[in-house]
């Protein structure tokens, strides 16, 4: 592995007695947490039981039992008779109190700079609104909204008014065209949609509009289109469609609906790379005491703070963002635009003027951010700023030292997150009470009984395995929706008794730290060494030339496997034959020659989805001119032509 082994960050002595988890382990009897750690994942009633009461969650009802499973580990029933609303854990219950009314709960910056501040009175005042019109079409409990949206304030609004009337919504990336819209509003058999006409992104329109009309033409199950006006008079209207202006007029009190736990408010589809999307079950007391939990225990967001992630409502960090801020009363940023646009200092202006707390980013995002220098960050002070959260897709240690150390003056900690959309938040993360180290994990979440298994089932250490968790958790999916034919238990706990295989290849280390080395599917098998393409990758973006890389395996007669790498230069460096050389001949220096890339494209940019995640199915299958899929979740959709014609050459 090329890893440092030495830690970056230490926890100083406050931080150890003052954080929200340190704290909290004291109070609970515990002076380190590694023992901590493991009496949470052998006494998981008890450890979630503490975790509602640290969180200050409220009932209606308490509930009379932490944990049932007697329909199995695959669908424990948590907190059984509790009565509960996750609209009112989030907004509600702060904008009664006269002391937290007043606080901020949201704000948002739109492309061009535009700002809406909301407090939690306001944000429960326009979601009762939302429930009223709502309710007025006929929306009821159990329905399912479909919400197509940007990130804008309505689509917040949106969700908890769904939730205060007990009804279910999914939300689908906003980048989406129609054809993935349908495929997503067809599986989840929704009867509203909610849509904007468009948003910009980069100073344009995007015109959503005509996106949700050629989805909602091929729905059999829609009956209405509510319509959010951010641009105002583009597209076209129908017969079907509703101003979001014209229902959400009546503001008068509507108090969230008395739920049970195991209710469901939101159906997330994954991304869908096989076959048909996923659409992962999350209820009322599963997702967001696991958001709440992950954003304020774990990565010590409190009152008042602001958390900012640069993310889509269509991805888990959007649903996450939400609950993870509101839960906690911290006050969440929502960001329309590009963290380049209009130029590349735009994040770091963002994070000043709005004294963010918490920033929330991806390592791609921070390669391409690399590539302008510190200079765009000069002039402003980023003194607020306590943690750096990064999720997404494993980190390389050139782009992490970067962040730590000329963002982050090597004294703001990056909180590495790595779990997934069917786990409603983390499975591993550097908790705050044990020391950092570049690129890996210090410690399996409180709660997340992670292991990694060798081939044949047994715990390995310092080699690479499949990540595994070996108990039920809070905010684990409910299963899928419409499983018709067991693909829930098919993917994840078909191939060891009562075992989740996560799909991750994980090196555990002596020390207790974790390395994800990439996903099983993507994990290259050259002449029987297996290795993770971020390892590759991580040598790639070492070369002072290579701005970002991507690296798949190509089927090879004699080796079975082997690596093709695809680069981004760093702008003052040309595409030349003599620097392909160069790179290649650098990389069997590090590598070895069995184990480096035979191959070497050169791209003016790699497919990303709006997250800045690296899509190598699509550099894949693309280069490969096999079936591609659902590619609906890139941004740069007009890459696929250059990796096209790399392959014709």
């Amino acid at each position: 592995m090329i890893n440092s082994t030495q830690a970056a960050w230490e926890p100083s002595k406050d931080i150890l007695q003052n954080s929200r988890l340190g704290s909290w382990m004291r109070k609970l009897g515990f002076s380190n947490y590694d023992s901590f750690y493991q009496e949470s994942i052998k006494k998981i009633d008890w450890f979630w039981q503490e975790a509602v009461q640290e969180l200050d969650i409220s009932w209606f009802s308490s509930p009379h039992t932490t944990l049932d499973l007697s329909r199995g580990v695959q669908y424990p029933e948590w907190f059984v008779g509790g009565k509960i609303n996750v609209a009112y854990n989030a907004v509600e219950k702060w904008a009664d109190n006269p002391s937290t009314r007043h606080r901020t709960a949201l704000i948002w910056e739109g492309d061009g700079q535009e700002k809406k501040v909301y407090t939690f009175e306001q944000l429960n005042t326009a979601a009762n609104a939302a429930a009223n019109g709502f309710k007025q079409l006929g929306v009821k409990r159990g329905d399912v909204i479909f919400l197509y949206m940007p990130m804008i304030p309505e689509t917040v609004i949106a969700m908890l008014a769904i939730s205060k009337i007990g009804a279910v919504f999914t939300p689908a990336f906003s980048g989406y065209k129609a054809d993935a819209v349908s495929a997503r509003l067809e599986a989840s058999e929704a009867k509203f949609l909610i849509t904007a006409d468009g948003y910009y992104r980069r100073g344009k329109i995007v015109n959503m509009k005509q996106e949700a009309d050629k989805a909602a033409g091929q729905s059999h199950s829609l009956e209405k289109v509510i319509v959010v006006e951010r641009i105002g008079g583009i597209g076209s209207w129908s017969s079907r469609d509703v101003a979001w202006k014209t229902i959400t007029k009546n503001s008068s009190d509507f108090k969230a609906v008395e739920t049970d736990s195991s209710e469901p408010f939101m159906i997330i589809y994954t991304s869908g790379t096989t076959g048909k999307p996923k659409g992962t079950v999350h209820t009322h007391a599963g997702f967001p005491i696991k958001a709440a939990f992950d954003a304020g225990i774990c990565m010590d967001v409190r009152p008042d703070d602001k958390l900012f992630w640069l993310t889509d409502m269509g991805w888990m960090m959007g649903p996450f963002l939400v609950y993870g801020g509101l839960l906690n009363r911290a006050a969440i940023v929502l960001f329309e635009g590009t963290p380049d646009y209009p130029g590349p200092d735009r994040l770091w202006q963002l994070t000043d003027e709005l004294q963010l707390t918490h920033l929330g980013i991806s390592p791609t995002l921070i390669r391409s951010l690399m590539q302008h220098g510190t200079k765009p960050m000069e002039t402003y002070v980023l003194s607020s700023l306590r943690l750096f959260a990064s999720t997404g897709e494993p980190w390389n240690e050139k782009p992490w030292h970067w962040l730590f150390e000329k963002v982050g003056n090597s004294k703001i900690p990056i909180f590495n997150y790595s779990g997934g959309t069917e786990t409603s938040g983390g499975i591993f993360g550097n908790v705050l009470v044990k020391p950092i180290q570049p690129a890996n994990f210090n410690a399996a979440l409180p709660g997340m009984a992670a292991n990694v298994f060798n081939q044949e089932g047994q715990p390995i250490t310092g080699e690479v395995g499949e990540l595994v968790i070996q108990q039920p958790w809070v905010g684990m999916t409910k299963g899928f929706y419409k499983d018709t034919d067991h693909r829930y238990e098919n993917t994840y706990w078909h191939r060891w008794k009562d075992t989740w295989v996560h799909g991750d290849w994980v090196i555990k280390d002596s020390d207790g730290y974790f390395t994800i080395t990439g996903r099983s599917d993507d994990t290259l098998n050259i002449a029987g060494k297996r290795i993770g393409p971020t390892e590759i990758e991580s040598c790639l973006v070492s070369h002072p030339a290579v701005a970002e890389a991507g690296v798949i395996g190509l089927p090879d007669e004699l080796k079975g496997e082997i690596a093709a790498a695809f680069a981004v230069l760093d702008s003052s460096y040309e595409s030349t034959e003599q620097k392909k050389e160069e790179i290649l001949t650098y990389m069997r220096s590090r590598l070895g020659k069995a184990l480096a890339p035979n191959q070497l494209y050169f791209l003016s940019d790699l497919p990303k989805t709006r997250n800045a995640k690296v899509m190598r199915r699509a550099l894949k299958t693309v280069f490969l001119g096999e079936s591609q899929g659902d590619l609906s979740a890139l941004v740069n959709p007009e890459i696929l032509e250059e990796i096209t014609a790399l392959r014709e050459k």
